[in-house]
This record gives C-alpha cells, structure tokens and sequence, in this order.
C-alpha cells in the first residue's frame, strides 16, 4: 500500500477498503458532509446561504453566478467542482469521491445522479469500493432523473435525454437517450 492518504487514494482510483488505515477517517468526513447536506436540506435558505452552506460541503468558495435548487445529497463535496453559471436543480445526487467536474453553464434537471464510485466485482471483498472521475463539460443538459456512472465525460454542449443511464463518454454537440445511453441525434456546431 502506497503511503498516500486514503482520501488521495480514493481519489486516484484505488481500492479502498473498510480495514484500509484511514477508513475511519473517510467514513467521518461523509457523516459530516451528510450533516451539512442536511443542513441545507431541511429549511428554508436564500440564495446566497444556498451557496455558503454549498461552499462548506465543496471546501472551496463557489461562483455567485451558481443556483443550486434543495434537497441536494452528497457523499463527500471536497472532490467536487462547479463552474460559473451552473444550475443545479433539486434532487440532485452526487457521489463525488471519485471527483465531479462540472463545467460552466452545465444545467442539471431534477432527480440527477452523478456517481463516481463502484465495488470491487469481487464477492468477497465487495465492500471494497474505487473511484473514476465524472466531467462535464461547458453547457450540457442533463435531463430529469438520468444517472450519470463512474468514469463517464460529457462533452461541450450535449444533451442527456431524462431517465438516461450514461455508461460511456458522450461526444460533444450529441444528444444520448435511453439504458444505456446511445447516440440519438447530432447538434449543430
């Protein structure tokens, strides 16, 4: 085992697992983040305590120019970035210990699922978990209650039909639908 911290190790995308030195630590810090979710979730915020209580949950400032519609629900928002304009609406899920890019103007629909984590297939260490990285880029939609899975990149402009599941990468200026998600139409550029 290398001698990063489990954080780091999650992030990179390697197997973590429950009797890994560290798991504790990593466990603590989802109930605090869930903690501050809930937080955000269960009364009435403006705008602006929108984004400090969001602020606190990414460890980072985030842009006045962001919208984030509650209930949202995190995992861990310390690998989570979000551009300038973005619009997040409620619902939304993010297991962001993968890492969660969202670019600038990315509009999220209600009921959205980006999740960056999986199990080991293994049975016997299925408690195991690892992480890839999700993106997406400047200006994608994303409709209601489509599920974006580990590893996936969403590039400039597309669209994501609602109920989609998105298994793989999604090229710029398309329009993908369906379980799984497939190409369904070509944007103009």
């Amino acid at each position: 085992m290398n001698a990063h911290t489990i954080f780091e190790r999650d992030l990179n995308g390697e197997m973590v697992s429950p009797s890994d030195p560290g798991y504790d630590e990593l466990i603590n810090a989802i109930w605090d983040t869930m903690k501050m979710a809930t937080e955000l979730n269960t009364s009435y915020h403006t705008p602006d305590e929108v984004r400090r209580i969001l602020s606190v949950i990414l460890g980072c400032e985030v842009d006045e120019s962001i919208t984030l519609l509650p209930p949202f629900y995190v995992d861990y928002g310390k690998h989570i970035k979000i551009g300038k304009g973005c619009f997040i609406q409620q619902c939304c899920t993010f297991f962001g210990r993968g890492g969660i890019t969202l670019g600038e103007n990315v509009f999220l629909g209600p009921k959205v699922n980006i999740i960056t984590i999986n199990h080991d297939p293994d049975p016997k260490n299925r408690d195991a978990t690892y992480g890839r990285p999700v993106v997406l880029e400047d200006r994608v939609w994303v409709g209601i209650n489509a599920t974006i899975l580990p590893g996936v990149r969403i590039g400039y402009g597309a669209i994501v039909g609602a109920n989609s599941v998105v298994t793989k990468d999604v090229p710029p200026m398309t329009v993908v639908a369906s379980n799984p998600a497939r190409i369904i139409k070509e944007l103009k550029k």
